[in-house]
C-alpha cells in the first residue's frame, strides 16, 4: 500500500508493542510517521524510538522520533509545536497510544481494588486516558484549521468487560466515551474521532502478562487461552488497518466517526491480513466465543461460522465474564 504517501501521521508511546506495529503498518503505506517514547536509544534490552524508527524505514515510510513523557503537557505542547512547523501544519493522523500502566497491573494482579495503592489508578489512566485527552486537544487545534484529520483512540474490550482490574476497565470505558464525544464536536469541522478494539495482541509486555496469569491460575479455564495463544494479533494488525482507515475518502471515514472500530472485523471487511498472513477473528464471532467457552473446540474452530454475536446479546454476556 502506498495510500498514505505525503501524509502526515502521530503514533503516541511507539517505543514497542502495539505502538511500534502501528508505526509500522503506517510506514508500510509510505506516511511520514512521527513517534513518541521516554527512550530514544534502547536499554537493557527495552524497545526504543530509534529501533522503531528503523522498522518503520525498512518498511518503506519516513520516520521522525521525538522523546515525550506524555505525563508532561509542556513536552506535549513542543511536540504539536515542532510538527506545525515542520510539516507547515499538516497533520492528517494522531493515534493515542501511549500508556504506562502495565507493570502497575500487573503488580496488582490477584488483588481487588481495595487492596491497592490508590496509585494505581494514575498509573493506569495519567498516561492513558489523560494523556489523550491532552494530545487530541492539541491535534484538534491543527486538523480543525485544515478541515480534515483523524483522531485514533486505543482501547479496548476491557471497557465492555471486566479486565485487568477497576482502574483498568474505568479507563478504558473512559477512552470510548472520550472518542464519541470528541467526534459531536469535531463533526463539524470534518475531523473524524474513532475508538479502536484490537483483539488480544501479542505484545511483549501482554505475554508477559500472560504467563504471570498461567503461574497465577493454573486450573482456570483461561489459562488455555494463553498458553495457546489462541486467535493472537500482532501489533502490526491494527497499523495496517489504521492506515487503511487514514487513507479512506472523507465521506466514509466520517461516517465512522464517533464509533468504535474493531481491528479484526475492518482486517476482514479490507482483506488486510496479520504479519503471519492469519486473519484473526473478533472477539464477538463465534468462531472465537465457543472455543473459549468450550475449548474441546478449539481444534474444529475453522469449521465454526464467522458470525458476530449482537452488542445486546455480548453485553449481557460481558456482566458475568470470568476474571482476568
Amino acid at each position: 500500500m502506498n495510500n498514505l504517501v505525503g501524509k502526515v501521521v502521530l503514533v503516541t508511546g511507539a517505543t514497542r508493542g502495539l505502538g511500534k506495529g502501528i508505526a509500522v503498518g503506517l510506514g508500510e503505506a509510505g506516511a511520514t510517521v512521527y513517534i513518541t517514547g521516554r527512550s530514544l536509544e534502547s536499554t537493557s534490552g527495552s524497545g526504543s524510538l530509534n529501533d522503531t524508527k528503523a522498522a518503520v524505514e525498512e518498511a518503506g515510510g519516513i520516520c521522525i522520533p521525538v522523546q515525550v513523557d506524555h505525563s508532561d503537557d509542556e513536552q506535549v505542547r513542543l511536540l504539536f509545536e515542532r510538527i506545525q512547523d515542520e510539516q507547515y501544519g499538516q497533520l492528517d493522523l494522531l493515534v493515542n497510544n501511549a500508556y504506562s500502566g502495565v507493570k502497575a497491573l500487573t503488580d496488582a494482579n490477584g488483588k481487588p481494588f481495595w487492596e491497592n495503592e490508590t496509585s494505581l489508578w494514575d498509573a493506569s489512566n495519567n498516561v492513558g486516558l489523560r494523556s489523550h485527552y491532552v494530545a487530541s486537544v492539541f491535534a484538534a487545534q491543527m486538523m480543525t484549521k485544515r478541515k480534515q484529520g483523524l483522531i485514533s483512540t486505543i482501547s479496548s474490550w476491557g471497557g465492555l468487560s471486566y479486565i485487568f482490574g477497576v482502574a483498568y476497565g474505568a479507563g478504558k470505558a473512559a477512552c470510548d466515551r472520550l472518542a464519541a464525544d470528541m467526534a459531536v464536536e469535531l463533526k463539524s469541522y470534518n475531523v473524524a474521532s474513532l475508538s479502536i478494539w484490537p483483539g488480544i495482541v501479542g505484545t511483549e509486555h501482554f505475554s508477559s502478562l500472560a504467563d504471570h496469569f498461567n503461574e497465577q491460575h493454573s486450573n482456570d479455564p483461561m489459562k488455555l487461552m494463553f498458553s495457546e495463544r489462541y486467535n493472537w494479533e500482532t501489533p502490526l494488525l491494527t497499523g495496517r488497518v489504521i492506515a487503511h482507515l487514514t487513507g479512506e475518502l472523507s465521506s466514509s471515514i466520517m461516517r465512522r466517526t464517533g464509533k468504535v472500530q474493531i481491528v479484526a472485523e475492518l482486517a476482514r471487511q479490507y482483506g488486510i491480513l496479520d504479519q503471519d498472513g492469519n486473519s484473526p477473528v473478533s472477539l464477538r464471532s463465534l468462531r472465537f466465543v465457543l472455543p473459549f467457552g468450550l475449548p474441546a473446540l478449539r481444534k474444529y474452530s475453522s469449521l465454526i461460522p464467522d458470525i458476530k454475536v449482537p452488542w445486546p446479546l455480548l453485553l449481557v454476556g460481558a456482566l458475568g465474564s470470568p476474571k482476568i
